[in-house]
């Protein structure tokens, strides 16, 4: 059969339409953040609760269960959903502004 010029060429068997690099990147990028945002859920689980008090952050269950949901949400939407972006937005701040606070208050010095 001779593909008339204009008409989509078939895909490969195993393959659908549309299926490439693109939707790897994205399942890629979804994996990865599900992956830090259950980090940054461990991570507040397992800190010392008087430290977020000392910090003047969010009590402990807070940053818990903005953690929490925060994985729940790109496990279930991914990162690039209406819900997706803010909880990315919400693990990052856990890692890059409150991780360090409490980790400095659980060693005894209050700088990076």
């Amino acid at each position: 059969m001779v593909p008339v010029e204009g008409s989509p060429t078939p895909s490969p068997a195993g393959t659908l339409p549309g299926m490439g690099f693109d939707f790897a990147l994205v399942e890629g990028l979804r994996l990865v953040m599900l992956a830090v945002a259950a980090w940054a859920f461990v991570d507040a689980v397992i800190r010392p609760a008087a430290g977020y008090v000392a910090v003047g952050k969010l009590t402990k269950p807070a940053w818990a269960a903005i953690t929490a949901l925060s994985a729940v949400i790109l496990y279930l939407q991914g990162p690039m959903s209406f819900l997706g972006l803010p909880a990315v937005i919400a693990t990052v701040v856990y890692l890059v502004d409150v991780r360090p606070a409490v980790r400095g208050v659980q060693r005894g010095n209050n700088s990076w």
